[in-house]
């Protein structure tokens, strides 16, 4: 169980996906103008990751990572298997997105499919299988990786909207002055490296 609970802080916060690894960028940087939108798609992400992680654990565990009929393992079709389970996953959370909760879809735009290349859902499950994580293990790294994922983008779309309210100077304004915030970010978050 500590075990369990140190993988889940290590995953949320000292190594935290956006801030530390400097995976899925895209989503972080092009959906966190706005707080509801940003949840949105940390919610989007916690469930693909989530959900990845048990099903390419299985996977892994039962077909890729055996030996097979001819005594060898399938193990460098990880990537390319990772990559198919992760975009059936994108399909289905986009389908129910699109019926149950229109706003958000509309909201969420090409960010949505853009989960599918995600590099941090694709980095977590091939972290689980490199780390020699079993299925149970794997599903709270990944869980606990999304949610570190989810109060990164979150963060930072509560700094850029006040930031819109400030007086910034013309040079920073824009791309600018959310790289330095990010990196400002990514420098807080280092704070957490005492904690395991």
């Amino acid at each position: 169980m500590k075990e369990l609970l140190l993988i889940a802080v290590g995953s949320a916060l000292v190594n935290n996906v956006v801030l530390s690894q400097f995976l899925g960028i895209c989503p972080f940087l092009g959906v966190s103008k706005n707080v509801k939108t940003a949840a949105g798609m940390g919610g989007a992400v916690v469930f693909v990751i989530t959900i990845a992680s048990f099903v390419t654990g299985l996977i892994y565990k039962f077909i890729l990572g055996n030996k097979n009929i001819m005594g060898g393992k399938l193990e460098y079709l990880n990537t390319i298997v990772f990559i198919l389970v992760i975009a059936a996953l994108v399909q289905f959370v986009e389908m129910f997105l699109k019926k149950a909760m229109p706003p958000l879809y509309n909201a969420l735009g090409v960010y949505l499919p853009l989960i599918t290349t995600n590099c941090a859902v694709l980095g977590v499950a091939l972290t689980n299988v490199q780390d020699g994580y079993g299925v149970l293990t794997g599903v709270i790294n990944g869980f606990a990786t999304a949610v570190g994922f989810l109060i990164a983008i979150v963060l930072m779309a509560g700094i850029r909207e006040k930031i819109e309210y400030n007086d910034i100077s013309e040079s920073f304004q824009g791309t600018p002055i959310v790289l330095v915030t990010a990196g400002l970010m990514a420098i807080a978050f280092f704070g957490f490296s005492g904690l395991i």
